[in-house]
């Protein structure tokens, strides 16, 4: 049985600062980017029940959805090829509370662990929320995934 965690991270400080790396930083253009991200998120969650084996219309059913920002949608490419992405959603709808941004997806390509990629697309994604002026932002992780839970505590989440 799965166990997920949902953390929250505080988005009323600065932004954070962006390390170093050697690939581009780029958003997801749905003219080019769409079967090429679909086969790397099916390739990185192979053997998860909800995010493997999409096929062109799971990825255009969330595409066609209200929250749907291509510029909230972080790639990680190099030489054009995608090696990493953060998704994001910001929920608008909640009743009492302010908008919250969510790292919807996360996912490297396993040939690039290591390199830094899902911390700088991390990063990314939280400063946009902040230019959003959004106040907080939350994910959700499975309890484990030991790799992913330290990332997001180093990034602030809890």
């Amino acid at each position: 049985m799965r166990h997920i965690l949902k953390l929250h991270r505080d988005l009323t400080s600065a932004s954070l600062p962006q390390t170093s790396h050697d690939y581009i930083i780029e958003t997801f253009d749905t003219s080019i980017h769409k079967q090429q991200w679909l086969d790397l998120n099916n390739h990185i969650f192979a053997h998860h029940a909800d995010q493997g084996n999409w096929v062109m219309t799971d990825l255009d059913n969330r595409i066609a959805q209200s929250w749907f920002d291509p510029q909230g949608f972080f790639l990680a490419t190099e030489k054009g090829v995608i090696e990493g992405f953060v998704w994001t959603k910001i929920h608008q709808d909640l009743v009492n509370q302010d908008p919250v941004g969510e790292l919807y997806v996360v996912g490297t390509a396993p040939a690039h662990h290591g390199r830094g990629i899902a911390r700088a697309l991390s990063v990314e994604a939280i400063n946009y929320f902040v230019t959003k002026g959004l106040k907080h932002a939350m994910l959700y992780v499975d309890a484990d995934n030991e790799k992913g839970l330290k990332l997001y505590q180093s990034l602030g989440f809890n």
